[in-house]
């Protein structure tokens, strides 16, 4: 079984990409095989992902561990509710990421720990406290702080707003937003919401049973979805400034990887479905420079 395959990114230095799609689609197994950090049943079989012009899957473990993971690329994981381990103190938590990564004493790793929190906007005090004595939110920006501990290039975002009201969620993107502008920050945000990728990124790629389906500019892809699936993601979004209108779902339920369709893999969901569709794997094609849609009938 292929989780993900034949999936094609680029992030730009200081760029924001979102990656959407639905549950199972292979969206989290990207992002932890980008880290290695994929389960011992997971395997990379083919392809490259490269890291300022170094193919990181050649690189030896222990090298990657010491020089990129953590180094030059980060992840803020989801569920920052199961993230923290409930009997440290969070302080010492992000003290642990640094001293297992440089030649630090503790008494410098926990304030570099308190100048982290600070900057995700809680007061540096609360290196003391436990996770189970801060809200869903301030564990979030844990999360968050403690992906910054050595200061990365690129930080992947897995939902970092799951199980968040609306109100805290607005305070995360914003706290990210800040941090990539301050930062220069490349972030890859993995998420469900199409409002949260509208706001927080430069592009966004539309992921379906391991494949990626449509990707391009943030402007270019919301006011002009090419791909079947991408409009019916957007069609089932309501928006606040648009007419009142009947909300559209996609009928039907992503595929088993097991044995996926041939072809398009969302021929089987697809109103526009052809005997092309079901047989011929659709390529890749530039509708410009940065919006791309594999589909047989493109609209």
């Amino acid at each position: 079984m292929k989780a993900v395959d034949d999936v094609g990114l680029s992030v730009r230095r200081g760029e924001a990409l979102g990656l959407v799609g639905e549950s199972g689609c292979g969206k989290s197994t990207l992002a932890l095989a980008t880290m290695r950090l994929g389960p011992s049943n997971m395997q990379i079989v083919d392809g490259s992902i490269e890291f300022d012009g170094t193919d990181i899957l050649k690189v030896d473990n222990n090298i990657f561990r010491r020089n990129y993971r953590w180094r030059k690329m980060s992840m803020v994981f989801q569920g920052a509710m199961n993230a923290l381990n409930p009997v440290f103190k969070v302080g010492d938590q992000i003290a642990e990421a640094i001293i297992s990564h440089e030649d630090a004493e503790k008494t410098e790793a926990l304030e570099r720990a308190a100048r982290l929190i600070q900057l995700v906007g809680i007061d540096p005090k609360r290196i003391n406290s436990y996770p189970h004595e801060l809200s869903g939110g301030m564990k979030q920006r844990i999360m968050i702080a403690m992906a910054l501990a050595l200061d990365p290039n690129f930080v992947i975002a897995d939902e970092p707003t799951t199980a968040l009201d609306v109100i805290v969620q607005a305070q995360i993107l914003k706290v990210l937003k800040d941090l990539q502008g301050k930062l220069n920050l490349s972030l890859m945000l993995i998420s469900h919401d199409l409002s949260v990728v509208a706001e927080l990124c430069d592009s966004i790629s539309i992921m379906y049973a391991g494949r990626i389906l449509e990707y391009g500019e943030i402007g270019s892809v919301f006011r002009n979805p090419r791909h079947p699936y991408t409009k019916g993601l957007i069609s089932s979004f309501p928006s606040i400034k648009a007419s009142r209108r009947e909300l559209t779902s996609i009928s039907g339920a992503p595929p088993n990887l097991l044995n996926p369709p041939s072809g398009c893999r969302f021929h089987p969901r697809c109103p526009y479905a052809d005997e092309s569709c079901k047989t011929e794997e659709p390529k890749m094609e530039n509708i410009s420079d940065r919006h791309h849609v594999a589909c047989h009938h493109m609209g």
